[in-house]
């Protein structure tokens, strides 16, 4: 107890914006933990998705000629790799920034609701949202390369069996591997839903713990009650 008394001491944060930091951090890794964990049998729009691709794979043993289900696995590959350069230019910038903290801050103090504070703290919050992008660099790569591996699943399916119920391990294997994909890209666009959480700090903690509910109630609506799922549901 008395090193971690140290090393929130150490810390150059007012304690609203500790508070900020702290309700950030456990609405993320709740809303994360409630998702994934919490709520495994209730439908929502990954899970929709993953039994979709069960069917996919169930129809592509089927079929002679894979070239449709490779151009499939190729723009899913294509939209991790957008993220992961996105990604990278929005670190190059961040990094860029932390040489500006002082300036970056004078520009923002001159706003009437901003909250005053030292370079140091700026820079800790530029560090934030370095981690966050460095996070979802990590998933959004990942993510690729499990597309990636897909792909040699399908090409590596034999040709067309009389049941395709005697693929089914190979459908499983092939279908299990995309779910890991999906959701890696999935918790990285998690991580820009949170990144703009993360950048409200910037001008007010207290906004950031606004944000970070409003973020959490936007993410909760589009892969629980969205209509997108009802569609999925057939409903």
């Amino acid at each position: 107890m008395s090193a971690l008394n140290a090393i929130l001491g150490a810390l150059p944060l007012p304690w609203l914006d500790m508070l900020a930091l702290t309700w950030f951090a456990l609405w993320w890794l709740g809303y994360v933990w409630y998702t994934d964990y919490r709520h495994a049998q209730q439908p929502s729009l990954r899970r929709e998705t993953d039994r979709y691709v069960r069917e996919w794979m169930a129809r592509m043993v089927e079929r002679d000629n894979r070239m449709v289900d490779i151009n499939v696995m190729r723009n899913l590959t294509r939209s991790s790799q957008f993220f992961a350069s996105t990604t990278m230019l929005i670190l190059g910038a961040l990094v860029a920034l932390m040489g500006y903290a002082e300036k970056a801050a004078g520009v923002l103090a001159e706003l009437p609701f901003t909250q005053q504070v030292s370079e140091r703290v700026w820079e800790l919050k530029i560090l934030l949202l370095v981690l966050i992008f460095v996070y979802a660099f990590f998933k959004f790569s990942w993510s690729i390369r499990q597309f990636g591996l897909c792909s040699i699943l399908v090409g590596a399916t034999r040709k067309p069996p009389p049941d395709a119920e005697q693929y089914a391990t190979h459908i499983d294997r092939i279908t299990t591997v995309v779910t890991f994909a999906n959701a890696n890209f999935n918790n990285g666009l998690r991580a820009y839903y949170f990144g703009v959480a993360a950048l409200s700090w910037f001008l007010h903690p207290v906004l950031t713990i606004a944000v970070t509910i409003g973020v959490v109630y936007v993410l909760h609506q589009r892969e629980f009650r969205s209509k997108t799922l009802q569609a999925l549901l057939g409903k």
